[in-house]
């Protein structure tokens, strides 16, 4: 968008610059630096005179908003906030990066390219199934280059998902799908907490907005409620740090996000009332120089648990073992006064520092030599195993992805050497995990191995703090099926790579396996049937297919349902009448500008739609769409996983949907209940569902335990008012305590 700027215009710009400017002549280190920024500024400000956002606003704001984000969320410095000022400025303009060269040093140039890159990347059209996936490999093979382009670009992203309510809606879901895959993990892997919970905020309200809202309001009750049970629990805090000789401190209150609560009560399937730890202080100190930052942390502890009973399980303690990001704090739960359970974290000014701005704050302290050596190791460990993914030569773009989102995602554990040296490993690693963590050839000779002295087999699961020692042999070689067990994505790609070199003819084998797996059902018609599974199992070539097959990777257990993927089985009407099936639609002629209408058409027993088995939406359910290989519209919920992992890779096929308003065809809905068992309880919840709301029951499972039952019901539904009004029906039912909608799955 293009206009002529007004004198409101300037002001509004001359406005956000002010916070700008103090910021940035705190961060700059002389006055030669700051006038670099102003430079930035002036140059920014020129390139992009008279354009404007979707919203209107002057576009300047935006790289105004970036550097802000940059200086004063993350903590980097000088040639950062000019890169984020300048970071528009070679895409969007006649401007060149030998000008920003020529103005700005090499060093500003070259951050300000790996941005443009990463933005050409993401808005580029072409259309092949991997191209998303593409993208995010170029962006990630920038932490090789310098960590601060990464930086950076969530800095760019943060405020985009800030302002992301201007955006149509297909282009809104495109980039909260890439924002959950990858934007919002990478910012808690680089130690970015506030970033990444922002985003997943953001997320969870345009994607689940009644479920946002009813939480915010929720929220805002107990902190009405609480407010004065809060203050009390705080002065007795406050009175044992300064009966403990502590002077200079700060205690910050912290309540949980709304993303947080609505995953914990979607994972463990509970109500909001069973989350109890909704509450959470910060007591963050400056340290005395005669103990150490541990020692002085779990002193507080002390003086906090003599007042309150805590719950020693909930008890973290990262002072000792840092998390792989950096992050270090020590964690108890206590109960209040009023029987409340309260998070308190422990921690100092340097620690509270990595957390509020990760690994800008790592380095920080690295330079200064105020980090301890075992930290460092920690994340450069972690960046080392991001170099291992990156560098894979064999692994395509979507596996690329899929292995990275996988290690921003995973949970850590440290086990330690028969020498006491600590190990991170992957949650859920094996002992055969643990000796190609240490070599290669330690893995590939590997025949056993002793956990805590005692002797176990490779596929031995580890736990954190057990000491291990492999036992190799040279006559030990590589195995197929250790890929059953193994756990990371180093282990697994040092052993592929060891099979390759055994196996010359594993394409040669997967073709084999796969022709009888297809002659065993008596299927004729390959072409058809292969463009299908390599869909279904993400793979770009044939080759690579048959490949993967022979080296044991792809197994083909599943291959029934990769043959039947696509097919409309959820989609079910009344008994009696036949199975609406889906209209073949070309993505050649679908609008992804407009909403694409989720409808049916009776007469002819069809619809404009696929409805995803991993998730099944109902009409009513916030949904979106992604058009799949056949040119079949698939529709997802939009707080689907899958979906996201999707739309990050392909997002030129996501389409904004929307539900028509009437559907005679039934979707399947499941629900789980609990209560007081008693007798003629199945009875009156069939009646309520079949003969009161007309509602088909397809599966009823109930199990009792000592006068308690839980269970769940999969039904045929028309919307989600339909599933509403039962649910508040079923609940009316004398003993029932709980009805909530499950997934399928």
């Amino acid at each position: 968008m293009s206009g002529t700027f007004t004198e409101e215009d300037y002001n509004i710009i001359e406005r956000e610059m002010v916070g700008l400017r103090e910021a940035a002549r705190k961060r700059c280190a002389t006055r030669d630096e700051y006038e670099l920024v102003l430079k930035a500024f002036d140059f920014a400000n020129d390139a992009h005179k008279n354009v404007r956002r979707r919203s209107g606003d002057p576009y300047i704001l935006h790289p105004i908003a970036v550097a802000k984000i940059v200086v004063s969320e993350i903590g980097l410095g000088c040639k950062s906030i000019c890169s984020a000022l300048l970071h528009d400025v070679v895409e969007d303009t006649d401007f060149t990066v030998d000008d920003i060269r020529r103005n700005f040093g090499d060093k500003i140039a070259s951050i300000v390219d790996g941005l443009t890159k990463i933005k050409t990347a993401l808005d580029g059209n072409k259309d092949t199934t991997s191209l998303q996936a593409e993208n995010f490999k170029r962006i990630l093979l920038t932490l090789n280059d310098d960590v601060r382009i990464v930086l950076i670009k969530l800095a760019d992203r943060l405020h985009n998902v800030r302002t992301i309510e201007f955006m149509p809606e297909y282009k809104r879901d495109k980039i909260l799908s890439e924002t959950m895959y990858i934007f919002a993990p990478l910012a808690h892997r680089l130690g970015l907490y506030a970033i990444k919970t922002e985003m997943e905020n953001i997320w969870l309200r345009f994607r689940e907005p009644e479920a946002c809202s009813d939480i915010d309001a929720r929220l805002d009750h107990i902190v009405k409620q609480r407010e004065n049970e809060l203050e009390e629990f705080l002065v007795q805090i406050r009175q044992a740090l300064e009966e403990g000789g502590y002077k200079d401190y700060e205690i910050l209150k912290r309540l949980k996000s709304p993303y947080s609560i609505w995953k914990k009560m979607n994972t463990k399937n509970i109500p909001f009332e069973e989350i109890y730890d909704l509450y959470a202080i910060r007591i963050i100190f400056k340290p005395k120089e005669e103990f150490t930052e541990r020692e002085q942390c779990w002193h507080i502890f002390t003086k906090i648990t003599t007042l309150f009973p805590y719950k020693a399980d909930r008890t973290r303690d990262w002072t000792k073992e840092p998390k792989s990001n950096g992050y270090e704090a020590l964690h108890l739960t206590v109960m209040s006064n009023s029987g409340n359970w309260i998070e308190v974290q422990i921690r100092t000014e340097r620690m509270n520092s990595i957390d509020e701005r990760g690994v800008a704050a790592h380095w920080l302290y690295k330079n200064t030599g105020a980090i301890s050596p075992e930290i460092d190791s920690e994340i450069d460990v972690w960046l080392k195993k991001v170099r291992d993914i990156i560098e894979n030569p064999d692994a395509n773009a979507i596996q690329f992805l899929d292995d990275f989102h996988k290690e921003l995602t995973q949970s850590d554990i440290y086990v330690f050497t028969p020498k006491g040296e600590p190990k991170s490993l992957e949650k859920g690693s094996t002992v055969l995990d643990f000796a190609y963590s240490i070599h290669t050839d330690i893995g590939n000779h590997a025949i056993a191995g002793k956990v805590n002295q005692k002797l176990v087999p490779l596929s031995q699961v580890l736990r954190n703090g057990d000491q291990v020692e492999i036992i190799s042999s040279s006559t030990g070689s590589p195995k197929r099926e250790w890929l059953d067990f193994l756990k990371t994505s180093k282990a697994k790609n040092d052993l592929l790579d060891a099979l390759r070199k055994n196996t010359q003819d594993s394409i040669g084998d997967g073709l084999k396996i796969l022709d009888s797996k297809l002659e065993e059902r008596g299927i004729t018609d390959r072409i058809r049937v292969i463009k299908k599974l390599l869909t279904y199992y993400n793979f770009e070539t044939k080759d690579e297919f048959y490949s993967k097959i022979g080296l044991g990777l792809v197994t083909l257990d599943d291959i029934d349902k990769a043959l039947r993927s696509n097919s409309p089985t959820r989609d079910v009407l009344m008994w009696g009448i036949k199975l609406f099936r889906p209209e073949k639609n070309s993505s050649e002629k679908i609008d992804h500008k407009k909403e694409y209408i989720l409808e049916e058409n009776p007469d002819k027993g069809t619809t404009s739609f696929v409805i995803a088995d991993c998730c099944a939406p109902i009409p009513g359910d916030p949904a979106m769409g992604m058009i799949d290989a056949d040119g079949n519209v698939v529709i997802h919920k939009k707080s689907c996983s899958v979906v996201n992992d999707l739309a990050s890779k392909q997002g030129d096929k996501v389409l904004a949907v929307r539900w028509s308003k009437h559907f005679i065809m039934s979707f399947l809905a499941k629900i789980a209940i609990t209560g007081i068992d008693r007798m003629g309880l199945i009875n009156e919840l069939t009646k309520v569902i079949s003969g009161a709301m007309g509602i088909n029951i397809r599966k009823l499972s109930i199990e009792s335990h000592d006068g308690v039952f839980d269970g769940t019901i999969e039904l045929y539904v028309h919307s989600t008012d339909d599933l509403e009004k039962m649910s508040r029906k079923i609940s009316q039912i004398k003993g029932i305590e709980s009805v909530n909608r499950v997934d399928i799955n």
